[in-house]
């Protein structure tokens, strides 16, 4: 009499149709005839009359294909819905909440001991980076429930090596203020923050204005006196570190579960940046090179910019850190780019697992 939820599976409504039989539609389906059976008490009737309704177990790969698109805040919380009930093993927390409320999901997988973070939309209009943390994690638990492989490597090997965190939008608030508009409660603040202008399409840092990847305590003092000093659509770093509650969610997450390497998703410049002040591991030089020979993109030790959640990160672990800059162009990339970003970046994020 338990219930228990199949991985991969959706339970379907079904109005037989002449000649359909339970043996047809399970071929029909690739699935056993008792699983159809198991999902219907008249399900021993080899013939079914015409009209009459059975439940069918339906293979969910067609959540792949739903995975590819751009992603508001609401839209992101609809997919990892319908991800966690289809796949039941899948573990969701909240690591926090925006400046307005919403949560900052955390999604998590896996049975291996070395734990991988990966997170997007640390900026507003870098909303697309969503799009392929999302798609690759649909990519990865259809790959699982089926036996098959991701980029070449058994899904299953990934699973048992790796626990895999994912926070798939560090910055709701400012997303959904590019694609949709400003709430009208903070309109009228937000429009003179963005210099009176109404296009929000520009816009990188958080409701109140705070570039949440300048917001981490890594060489904050030099940093800051070449960044803006008020807020704005981009660069402000706040008045002081960890100030904003999203950068503070993301510090506290990190320190407490100790990842082991870390790849926050931005765009663009198709580079991978990798060191900071001398204080990464030798095995972050290994992996910037196999990420380079996976993406075709250039792997770049140090740049002349700090303050970031992966900058902080290596100077407090001591760990594997990496920012990922995806694509080519202008900010926002238009999701037209997206099959070209993610055929470049899956490599880079499947490797990271082992």
């Amino acid at each position: 009499g338990q219930t228990i939820l199949i991985p991969g599976f959706k339970a379907i409504s079904h109005s037989i149709q002449e000649g359909e039989s339970l043996f047809l539609l399970a071929e029909k389906l690739s699935v056993p005839p008792d699983a159809v059976r198991l999902l219907n008490q008249n399900g021993h009737n080899v013939r079914l009359q015409p009209g009459h309704r059975l439940t069918l177990p339906v293979r969910t790969d067609y959540l792949m294909d739903e995975s590819r698109r751009p992603y508001d805040f609401f839209q992101m919380t609809e997919m990892i819905n319908h991800l966690t009930a289809i796949y039941p093993f899948i573990r969701k927390t909240i690591a926090g909440h925006s400046v307005l409320g919403q949560p900052l999901v955390e999604i998590s997988l896996g049975a291996g001991t070395r734990k991988v973070h990966m997170n997007a939309s640390f900026h507003a209009n870098e909303w697309i980076t969503t799009s392929v943390l999302m798609t690759f994690f649909a990519d990865y638990l259809n790959a699982l429930v089926n036996g098959t492989s991701l980029n070449g490597i058994p899904a299953l090997n990934l699973y048992m090596e790796s626990t895999l965190s994912i926070i798939p939008m560090v910055n709701p608030d400012g997303v959904n203020l590019v694609l949709n508009g400003p709430p009208e409660t903070e309109k009228s603040q937000l429009i003179g923050l963005n210099g009176g202008s109404t296009d929000f399409s520009g816009w990188k840092a958080n409701i109140r204005g705070v570039d949440l990847n300048k917001q981490f305590p890594a060489n904050w003092d030099f940093e800051t006196k070449r960044l803006s000093k008020m807020p704005g659509p981009r660069d402000f770093p706040g008045f002081s570190p960890l100030t904003e509650p999203e950068t503070e969610a993301m510090a506290r997450l990190a320190c407490t579960e100790k990842f082991d390497r870390l790849l926050a998703l931005h765009t663009q410049g198709n580079e991978i940046y990798w060191g900071y002040q001398g204080l990464e591991p030798a095995e972050s030089h290994t992996l910037a090179r196999e990420f380079q020979k996976e993406s075709g993109y250039e792997a770049v030790r140090y740049v002349d910019s700090f303050v970031g959640f992966k900058d902080w990160f290596i100077q407090e672990f001591r760990k594997p850190g990496f920012t990922l800059e995806l694509g080519k162009g202008k900010n926002p990339l238009p999701f037209s780019q997206f099959d070209q970003i993610y055929g470049e970046a899956i490599g880079i994020l499947v490797r990271a697992l082992y």
